[in-house]
């Protein structure tokens, strides 16, 4: 392990951090909320953290390797949400534990809450909040590598670590291109998701937060109510269809751009994605009128909404907890699914979820036919069968680290079936869950403990899990191994 290259690397996000927080600053200035005072301290913590590392780092006269390629995305992603629970700590807002929930909610895209009222919080600070979505979304080293040619071609192994999916698939050959193609398409969504609610009524603060946590599919939102607080059919439409944009995979469509619609019918993946929120709002619709007495046009408004968002950024538009049992694990199983790979949307991945069932189907036809040969096939290719291995291993410890912190958060008193529900929201980076943390509450009642087993389970659940399992090897952080 090469530790000055790391503490470069490092160096380097804490200062790139700093220069962000520039805009909530200058936007506290411009409105004279009085919380200005705030991003600066957390600038000289940034310009802080980077003159020491920097000082101890030296540029790379070698390629990176694997080892040094995890530990910068891994403590890249924990220097950066440490940063940026400054602005809620510095302001007395929130507490230690609090600050530090809120800004890897944030980071993570998870949306998940401490914040009893936030429309009494300075606009700058929910601003910050809502850019820590958009930062965390399309991934801290994604934009990093994208803005910064000069990190170079092995960074690969820094953008495999953050990469989210089953297989890491490029669009171009070269990583800097790639990036900075991804990087262009989520602005440019942002910039049209901001112009179309600007349209839709929104005034230009709301709009602008809103598209930034829509497109990152975050959830944060600067009302207490969320989208709910709109109250508004165009509203809710331009932010579904921006959800739906979120959880599909960013690489896909820059081939559309290239090559046509038709790109869309033949990938598997998008294919079963819009299967899923299809098929999810049809059953809910139909619970929902039929349990519940809404009309069709209500039952399709919300049942949607709410399939789009609890699959990708965790809005709300009506209070789920009140829905029939049969709607709220519709809604749980759309939790674990997520959205694509390649996709600002975490959870397990629907090209897993096909890949898992794929699978299945031809080992219970091959025990019907020991003599017939049945591959897994994704997008009309075959898929080796490390691949196939790999994603039941990741679906394995998926369900482990749910039952995890499941287990961990009902020894901390909380109901079984609440303490499941968060831990796959926590898992899944979708923020509202059922019961104590549902569509109307907060995290804000949960004790240290249980905000604490939630910050690792959206971390782990962020960085898929085994770039923090190798992190806890000793090997990785011994100088004397070469990998």
């Amino acid at each position: 392990m090469n530790f000055r290259i790391v503490s470069l690397f490092l160096g380097r996000i804490s200062l790139a951090e700093m220069v962000v927080l520039l805009v909530p600053l200058c936007f506290a200035v411009g409105s004279g909320d009085g919380s200005a005072y705030i991003f600066i301290a957390a600038m000289v913590a940034c310009f802080g953290a980077g003159a020491v590392f920097l000082s101890g780092g030296e540029a790379r006269q070698q390629k990176l390797t694997i080892r040094e390629g995890i530990a910068i995305t891994g403590l890249g992603w924990l220097l950066a949400t440490l940063l940026g629970m400054i602005p809620y700590v510095a302001g007395g807002y929130l507490g230690a534990v609090d600050g530090l929930f809120e800004s890897i909610s944030g980071f993570t895209g998870t949306g998940a809450t401490v914040i009893r009222d936030l429309e009494s919080f300075p606009q700058s600070l929910l601003l910050w909040r809502s850019m820590t979505h958009w930062l965390g979304g399309l991934g801290i080293v994604v934009i990093f590598i994208a803005l910064l040619p000069e990190s170079g071609q092995s960074s690969s192994y820094i953008y495999n670590a953050e990469a989210a999916g089953p297989t890491k698939e490029r669009v171009l050959p070269r990583l800097h291109d790639m990036t900075k193609v991804l990087f262009e398409i989520y602005s440019a969504f942002t910039v049209l998701a901001f112009f179309i609610f600007l349209l839709c009524g929104m005034d230009v603060v709301s709009s602008l937060n809103h598209a930034l946590s829509t497109v990152s599919a975050g959830g944060f939102s600067t009302y207490n109510e969320s989208a709910a607080h709109f109250d508004s059919v165009a509203v809710e439409g331009w932010m579904t269809f921006f959800m739906v944009l979120a959880g599909g995979n960013f690489g896909l469509y820059y081939r559309v751009y290239h090559k046509g619609v038709s790109v869309l019918r033949n990938n598997t993946e998008f294919k079963a994605y819009i299967a899923v929120l299809v098929a999810a709002t049809a059953a809910i619709l139909a619970n929902l009128m039929y349990e519940s007495g809404l009309s069709p046009w209500e039952a399709l408004r919300y049942a949607g909404f709410q399939a789009v968002s609890i699959a990708t950024t965790g809005f709300v538009s009506a209070d789920y907890d009140r829905w029939p049992a049969f709607s709220k694990l519709i809604l749980l199983g759309l939790m674990v699914c997520g959205g694509c790979a390649g996709s600002t949307a975490a959870g397990l991945k629907i090209s897993r979820a096909v890949i898992l069932v794929r699978s299945v189907y031809a080992n219970v036809t091959h025990l019907l036919h020991p003599k017939q040969v049945l591959d897994v096939r994704m997008n009309g290719y075959t898929l080796p069968e490390s691949t196939i291995f790999r994603v039941g291993q990741y679906f394995f410890m998926y369900l482990l680290c749910i039952a995890l912190w499941a287990l961990l958060l009902t020894y901390d008193g909380i109901d079984v079936f609440d303490a499941l529900g968060i831990s796959i929201s926590t898992m899944g980076c979708i923020g509202p869950a059922f019961g104590i943390t549902g569509a109307t509450c907060t995290y804000a009642e949960l004790s240290h403990f249980s905000k604490t087993v939630l910050c690792f389970s959206m971390l782990v659940g962020r960085l898929e899990i085994f770039t923090v399992l190798v992190m806890l090897r000793p090997s990785l952080w011994k100088s004397r191994n070469m990998w």
